[in-house]
């Protein structure tokens, strides 16, 4: 069976790259981490219907018991993640935050959520995983480690968001909240719907400030702690900083190509995060 590193090194060789500086111990256990969050991703992207999406997600939820509570993990990535928790202090409502994330998309699509349900949902799948990773590298910044995982948690999932918004319409998905669309002037509807509304482009736009702010918020924390071991989150910042520079360049009224940052470009930030 191949390692975890062995998986990362295959599918994500740019954090691989980023995480070879840091002590074993750090970096198997960001490894696990970036594995658990992918499977829950590609459980709730997979074609299955919601009653199987809703078990699969049950089931780990019974592992997350087995770890913490009855300490007889089932699973080899649950035994990864009791090691990893017990090594660097890893609260159970951390993992569950993300579980409980992943269900409010699993029962159905999201589609316009209210302000409260976005907020819990970007949490779970982008804050809290990037408070885990500071809390795994720079545990000695309690206080500004939340701070950074909220600011940089938030700007990087709306990225993603804006970023995918035609896709995931054709998914039946509107992650957008509806207090921005309603503000914006977006009637709210279906999905396909939403997406042709010419006010979208103002809803975009009012979204698109704030996370703007987001990442000058992260930077500046980031500019304040250690380089060589924050490079994850360096790349991380630097490569969804760069999709969102090209959109807002291009103007928020495009949705259509969705931008891909080129092989070349790849390469420049990851040779920027481990060098600079």
């Amino acid at each position: 069976m191949k390692s975890l590193g062995d998986m990362v090194r295959r599918s994500q060789p740019s954090l691989f790259w980023c995480t070879r500086g840091l002590p074993r111990a750090n970096r198997e256990a960001i490894y696990t981490l970036s594995a658990f969050c992918r499977h829950i991703d590609d459980i709730l992207r997979s074609p299955m219907n919601a009653h199987e999406k809703i078990d699969l997600l049950n089931a780990w939820k019974e592992e997350l018991d087995n770890i913490y509570d009855k300490k007889i993990p089932a699973t080899n990535i649950g035994r990864k993640i009791y090691k990893t928790s017990v090594r660097f202090d890893l609260a159970k409502g951390m993992w569950l935050q993300i579980l409980q994330s992943a269900y409010l998309d699993a029962q159905q699509p999201l589609q316009a959520p209210t302000q409260d349900v976005f907020e819990q949902y970007v949490v779970g799948m982008s804050v809290v995983p990037l408070h885990l990773t500071l809390m795994i590298t720079v545990p000695e910044h309690p206080r500004a480690n939340q701070e950074l995982a909220l600011n940089l948690g938030k700007a990087t999932a709306i990225t993603y968001i804006l970023r995918d918004i035609k896709s995931d319409a054709k998914r039946g998905h509107m992650y957008l909240p509806s207090d921005v669309l309603k503000e914006t002037g977006v009637e709210i509807g279906t999905p396909q719907k939403m997406l042709e509304d010419k006010n979208l482009i103002a809803a975009r736009e009012e979204l698109s400030k704030k996370v703007s702010g987001y990442y000058d918020k992260a930077e500046r924390l980031l500019s304040k702690m250690d380089k060589s071991k924050t490079k994850p989150l360096r790349l991380l910042m630097n490569t969804a900083q760069a999709l969102f520079d090209e959109m807002n360049e291009r103007g928020w009224e495009v949705i259509s190509p969705k931008p891909n940052l080129s092989i070349t470009k790849r390469l420049n930030i990851l040779y920027k995060t481990l060098f600079r």
